[in-house]
């Protein structure tokens, strides 16, 4: 079997997996040489697409790998099915919405729909924004595996600020993306944009992976979180729903 084979093998095994794997384990379940696997991984490894979590003995899936999956993800198909929904959300909230992908430890936002008389916001088409200080971003990385978080922020200098508020370590973010997992979706005050404030939630694909997410932005204190959390949640699955039927 050429090695390439072998390779997208190991990798949609991965890919299946919960939790990171021994190499041993992959090479019984896929029935090929131990040192096969260990020089396929190690390249895998070299190029991103896996990692090894040396204490634990184990190989999961790199951030190489996401990037390839938001690479299909920001095609065509899911910016025309995200569109209608995310128009359909700013109409009924009367407040500006977005649908983004992450992209990295960023999050690129492919659907915009501006509500009329708002505040004029950064998250244009084709803008990066740190994924951890974003609505969209807390919302993904929520919904990945720990170790992929780990990956994507192994110290203090994953960190970039804007406002100078938001996570600065990789305690503090577990600790945020906690209250995430809990409350149901994530928010984000003050820490792009000075007097903003959002609320998003994931979009999960068929195998419960986050593929994008839905937030909305504004700025009147008088507008309930909740509220406008529960409208995004409903976006959110409405997309869902589209992209697994």
């Amino acid at each position: 079997m050429p090695a390439a084979a072998q390779t997208l093998r190991i990798l949609s095994y991965l890919a299946g997996r919960p939790a990171p794997v021994a190499a041993s384990a992959i090479a019984r379940a896929l029935e090929l040489p131990r040192s096969t696997v260990y020089h396929l991984l190690s390249t895998s490894a070299a190029h991103g697409f896996v990692l090894h979590f040396r204490e634990e003995r184990r190989w999961g899936l790199g951030t190489s790998a996401f990037e390839l999956a938001g690479g299909y993800t920001r095609q065509q198909p899911l910016a025309r099915l995200g569109r209608p929904v995310v128009t359909a959300l700013s109409d009924s909230v009367g407040e500006s919405a977005h649908l983004a992908v992450m992209s990295g430890a960023d999050v690129l936002y492919i659907v915009e729909q501006r509500a009329p008389r708002r505040p004029a916001l950064v998250t244009d088409v084709g803008v990066r924004l740190p994924a951890h200080l974003t609505a969209s971003g807390r919302a993904m990385l929520a919904a990945l595996p720990r170790e992929q978080v780990r990956a994507l922020y192994p110290g203090v200098s994953a960190f970039p600020d804007r406002t100078g508020v938001g996570p600065r370590s990789p305690s503090e973010l577990r600790d945020l993306l906690r209250e995430v997992r809990t409350r149901g979706y994530a928010t984000e005050r003050d820490e792009i944009a000075e007097g903003l404030q959002s609320v998003g939630a994931a979009v999960r694909d068929s195998a419960g992976w986050p593929v994008a997410a839905i937030a909305v932005t504004w700025a009147d204190e008088a507008l309930d979180e909740r509220t406008l959390a529960d409208a995004v949640r409903d976006a959110a699955a409405v997309l869902e729903s589209r992209l697994t039927h």
